[in-house]
């Protein structure tokens, strides 16, 4: 047996052990692909000089322009944590739909949905909706799995709609650009909203006693003063999503542009909301320090990793993987594949993935011609779920820190499973209804090229056509590329 067809599943194997074992990801893999690669040269199956590739790849991951701006939407969504508009936002909208059975899960789904728009980050939101709403809701008899699954789960819409910080690093690995990433992304993240609604409303059906309408004493706010309320927190977010999403759907901003304006118009709106100070800012600012560098770092042991990985033939050894177990159309290969995250996102968050496990899938999803937008939208909102299931579901650990006592964990989990289920319910969609993504997308141009037709303006062959060889003579000279030289 050749070494060759051993040392990638080897290397796998491996890794899946260094990750069980619960050793720090970064340096696990970097470590790894060092010694593979150690290995491979030693046995011949590269020479030294591939490994020469690695300071290139390291250099284009520090200066890739693209990854600045996570850290600017990573500042934008701690500051907007603490600005105040959550509040502005949830008071609005529960005194809305407050009337209604689950008026109050109403609000924080589309509230949810707001921040995530302006946000970008999965622990802001949760954070502000649990910290705001939660009390709210147990203090109205709201039953405390529900109360917790529609906050967490509003929570995690944020990966899905733009500007996701996801969506920004599968575009880096995917190698398209963050707006048709965020474009792809728009008609899933209505779509999921729209189930979130669907399954309060068939809740409040079946089971109004677990979310009972605010009483009338709690809704004091009508007519004017409750338009005035709801628009004093959607005007400034539309504003903010306007200056970060408009700008880049239109062209007039890059995302690390785009990224740097959400940041002063975040700074604005707590200056608004008079909660802007200098700890504020530092509390943000460590926070963003401490993301990106966990980024860079797992980004760094990745790229090692995969080098490697690539070296040995893993790409040859995953396409054969997926073949072996029938999944050479597309339906079967995106079922597989969204399996396998759905599992793999038990133990890993989903920068692990995005780094670890998309460079290994891209190959066999190009060579079965499946849209690379489509493709990573579909793993974004797989990925939902890394925040929803244990036992590494940030979401819920999010929550567990600032619900109440009273609250057992058992609920928190439990309380999760059908948000998870109606998560996986959208991948299943957008498998079978690939449009909700691409049809969001810029058509390419396409025409018959047998049917081009190219014309040149023939006054000269006209005027030559009585004497051919005065035409042979001219296209001779005008042919002569000593005349170019002699010009100059």
């Amino acid at each position: 047996m050749n070494p060759i067809d051993f040392m990638a599943p080897a290397m796998f194997a491996a890794l899946v052990v260094f990750l069980l074992l619960g050793l720090p990801v970064a340096f696990s893999l970097a470590a790894l692909g060092l010694i593979s690669g150690q290995i491979a040269i030693e046995m011949g199956l590269f020479p030294p000089q591939f490994m020469a590739n690695l300071p290139y790849r390291v250099f284009g991951i520090v200066s890739n322009e693209l990854l600045l701006s996570i850290p600017f939407f990573t500042l934008m969504g701690a500051i907007l944590e603490r600005s105040g508009l959550a509040e502005d936002l949830l008071e609005g909208f529960a005194q809305l739909f407050g009337g209604l059975p689950g008026g109050l899960a109403y609000a924080v789904i589309v509230v949810g949905a707001i921040l995530g728009a302006i946000t970008g980050t999965v622990a802001a939101s949760v954070i502000a909706m649990g910290v705001i709403a939660l009390p709210i809701m147990m203090r109205y008899g709201y039953d405390n799995r529900l109360a917790t699954g529609v906050i967490a789960a509003s929570g995690t819409i944020t990966q899905v709609i733009p500007p996701s910080l996801v969506l920004i690093v599968l575009a880096d690995q995917l190698g398209r650009s963050v707006g048709d990433m965020y474009l792809g992304a728009v008609g899933p993240s209505f779509a999921q909203i729209a189930i979130f609604l669907l399954f309060i409303f068939v809740m409040s059906l079946i089971r109004p006693a677990s979310m009972p309408p605010l009483p009338p004493e709690a809704r004091s706010l009508h007519g004017l003063a409750l338009a005035k309320k709801v628009a004093m927190g959607v005007l400034p977010s539309s504003i903010l999503i306007f200056v970060v999403l408009g700008t880049i759907f239109m062209g007039l901003a890059t995302p690390t542009e785009a990224g740097a304006m959400g940041v002063v118009g975040a700074i604005g709106l707590a200056g608004l909301h008079r909660r802007l100070n200098w700890k504020m800012v530092r509390e943000g600012m460590e926070s963003t320090m401490s993301i990106t560098v966990m980024v860079i770092f797992i980004l760094i042991g990745a790229t090692v990793f995969t080098l490697v990985f690539q070296g040995v033939d893993g790409g040859v050894w995953v396409e054969h993987l997926f073949t072996s177990v029938g999944a050479d159309d597309p339906v079967t290969f995106l079922l597989l594949v969204n399996i396998m995250i759905f599992v793999l996102a038990f133990f890993l968050d989903f920068f692990e993935i995005a780094f670890i496990v998309i460079p290994l899938l891209v190959p066999m999803a190009n060579k079965l011609g499946i849209d690379l937008v489509w493709f990573g939208v579909l793993i974004c909102v797989n990925m939902q779920t890394s925040f929803m299931h244990p036992p590494f579901g940030f979401a819920l650990f999010y929550l567990r820190g600032i619900a109440p006592k009273s609250i057992k964990s058992g609920d928190i989990y439990l309380g999760a499973i059908p948000w998870v289920a109606l998560q996986l319910l959208l991948v299943g969609i957008l498998i079978f209804f690939p449009g909700i993504v691409t049809g969001f997308l810029d058509k390419p141009q396409s025409g018959d090229l047998q049917n081009i037709e190219i014309k040149l303006d023939d006054s000269e062959d006209t005027e030559n056509a009585d004497d051919p060889q005065k035409a042979k003579d001219d296209k001779t000279k005008e042919e002569d590329p000593m005349d170019y030289f002699k010009r100059k």
